[in-house]
């Protein structure tokens, strides 16, 4: 198991791009490098621990207010910086425990933070950058949704220390009043509120469960197989209408998420009522 969050994001950063350092002017929490991705440059994004952070509540994998808005800033640079007609491809490569919890970090209007993050996501994607996030490890609550969760096509490991959730266990026994073992006993029964990634996959918000062989020390040869699979994410993802519409449209979501679609449905006819 990895030993914290951030910790796997930060090998497979150095596996793809072969970087491990912040760019100049960056926290140290903020991994950014511009690397080959096929026959193309990608950039890539990823958030790790930092223990000497400015913020302590950011030290140890959390989305913080430096990492939202340095995320947002390398974002809008790699939009402002494509000239050509095909938008290079933009990775996120997640394993964030959640966003920053902190009264100086709500002073701050962390939140605003974040919406600037999410929002150049979305962007980019909406300006025809293939954005591809890659969950190596979790991807949790507001960490996932500031990083990651905007992306054109969700690929995941299909590993036990992969879990992609609102919140953590001990958090949501606390809030519902239950134990962490009824917590997980009813991820059994009701699948969204499931800890296993396999689960998460069956919603349909998934493009693609991968396996890879020990996921916290990538080989050549997993690299390799990964990186076919980001190319084949940015084909499709190329291919495809530039919103979100394919995680409602998909067949998981279909099967899995009827009473959610029936209930946008409803409400997409009352707005558009005359």
């Amino acid at each position: 198991m990895s030993a914290q969050p951030g910790i796997r994001g930060r090998a497979w950063f150095q596996a793809l791009t072969g970087s491990n350092r912040p760019l100049e002017g960056d926290p140290g929490s903020l991994l950014t490098a511009d690397a080959k991705l096929g026959g193309e440059t990608a950039r890539f994004l990823c958030v790790v621990p930092n223990p000497e952070a400015r913020f302590p509540c950011a030290r140890k994998g959390e989305v913080g207010l430096e990492e939202a808005y340095g995320l947002a800033h390398r974002i809008r640079e790699a939009i402002a910086l494509e000239t050509s007609e095909q938008r290079r491809p933009i990775v996120a490569i997640v394993d964030v425990k959640s966003q920053a919890y902190g009264r100086r970090e709500e002073t701050a209007a962390i939140f605003l933070a974040a919406a600037a993050a999410a929002a150049a996501y979305a962007a980019a994607r909406m300006r025809g950058h293939p954005i591809i996030t890659l969950i190596v490890g979790q991807a949790i609550s507001g960490g996932f949704l500031t990083h990651g969760y905007q992306a054109s096509r969700l690929l995941a490991f299909d590993d036990q220390d992969v879990v992609i959730h609102a919140m953590h266990k001990e958090a949501a026994a606390r809030i519902t009043l239950r134990s962490v073992e009824e917590i997980v006993r009813l991820g059994h029964e009701i699948i969204p509120m499931s800890y296993d990634v396999k689960d998460y996959a069956r919603l349909g918000l998934l493009h693609k469960l991968l396996h890879v062989e020990n996921p916290d020390d990538p080989s050549a040869a997993t690299v390799a197989q990964v990186q076919k699979e980001l190319i084949g994410a940015v084909a499709d993802a190329r291919a495809g209408a530039r919103d979100l519409g394919t995680r409602r449209s998909s067949k998981g979501a279909r099967q899995m998420r009827r009473a959610g679609l029936l209930a946008r449905a409803q409400i997409e006819h009352e707005w558009n009522e005359p």
